[in-house]
C-alpha cells in the first residue's frame, strides 16, 4: 500500500512538473526577427550615374561598367538601405551599331556589384529601367536593352533635300525637263547617301544618369549600412 502511494505521489509531481514548463513556454515571448539582416525588395529602383562613357561605337561585349548612385534608397521604415555614393559595378552583356539600312544601336548591360563607402560590398542582380540621361536613346524591352530613336523622318528628308537640289539645279540648266531629271538624280543621290549612313549610335557620357531596378531581393548586413543618410539636419 506504501509503494503505491508512493508512486502516486511521484506521478502527480511529474505531471506537475510538466505543467509548468509548458506554462513557461507558452509564456515565453515570440522570436524576433534577425535584426541585424535587412532586404532590398525585388524591383526598388536605384539613381546611378556612369564614371565613364559607354557608346555602341567604342565600347564592346564583356567591358565593365562603373557608376554611382545619386540618391539613398531609403525603406518603408526610414532604414537607409542603399546610400547615395555606393558605387556600382556591371558589365556589358551585348551590344551593336545601328545597320545602315536597317537595326538599331542597341547597349544591353547588367549590374552585379554594389560596393558601400564603408568598402562592404553586396551581389545583385540588376538592369537598366530606364535611361533619361542618353540623347536620342530608350530602354526598350523588359531585359533593360537601350536603343537608338529610329531615323526614318532624318533618312526620308535628306532624300527629299537632295531631291530638291537635283531639281532646282536641273531647272536652271534645262528648263522644266532638265528639272525632272535632276530631280531624278538628287533622290537617287539621296537614297544612296541614306543608305550608306549608318543610324544612330548610342553614346553616354560619364555623368549620364540611368535608372537600375533591382531584380530580386538582396539581403544586406545591417550593421555594414549606415542608419542615415550621412547628411547632418539643420
Amino acid at each position: 500500500m506504501r509503494v503505491l502511494c508512493a508512486i502516486v505521489i511521484l506521478s502527480l509531481g511529474l505531471m506537475a512538473q510538466s505543467a509548468n514548463v509548458a506554462n513557461a513556454a507558452s509564456a515565453s515571448p515570440p522570436s524576433t526577427p534577425n535584426a541585424t539582416q535587412l532586404s532590398i525588395p525585388a524591383g526598388t529602383r536605384v539613381p546611378i550615374s556612369l564614371k565613364h562613357a559607354i557608346s555602341s561605337k567604342g565600347s564592346r561585349e564583356g567591358d565593365s561598367v562603373y557608376a554611382e548612385t545619386t540618391f539613398p534608397v531609403v525603406s518603408p521604415e526610414g532604414r537607409v538601405l542603399i546610400p547615395a555614393g555606393t558605387y556600382v559595378q556591371g558589365r556589358i552583356s551585348h551590344i551593336q551599331r545601328g545597320g545602315r539600312i536597317k537595326g538599331r544601336a542597341e547597349v544591353l548591360m547588367h549590374f552585379t556589384t554594389l560596393i558601400y563607402p564603408s568598402g562592404y560590398t553586396v551581389l545583385l542582380p540588376g538592369s537598366v529601367e530606364n535611361a533619361p540621361g542618353a540623347d536620342k536613346s530608350s530602354v526598350k524591352d523588359q531585359e533593360g536593352t537601350i536603343k537608338s530613336d529610329r531615323q526614318t523622318g532624318e533618312k526620308v528628308g535628306a532624300i527629299a533635300t537632295t531631291a530638291g537640289s537635283g531639281a532646282m539645279i536641273g531647272g536652271l540648266t534645262n528648263g522644266g525637263k532638265g528639272a525632272l531629271i535632276g530631280a531624278g538624280v538628287g533622290g537617287a543621290v539621296g537614297t544612296a547617301i541614306a543608305m550608306l549612313t549608318r543610324g544612330n549610335d548610342i553614346k553616354m557620357d560619364a555623368g549620364t544618369t540611368i535608372e537600375m531596378v533591382i531584380q530580386r531581393d538582396v539581403p544586406i548586413d545591417a550593421s555594414q549600412v549606415p542608419e542615415n543618410t550621412g547628411k547632418s539636419s539643420r
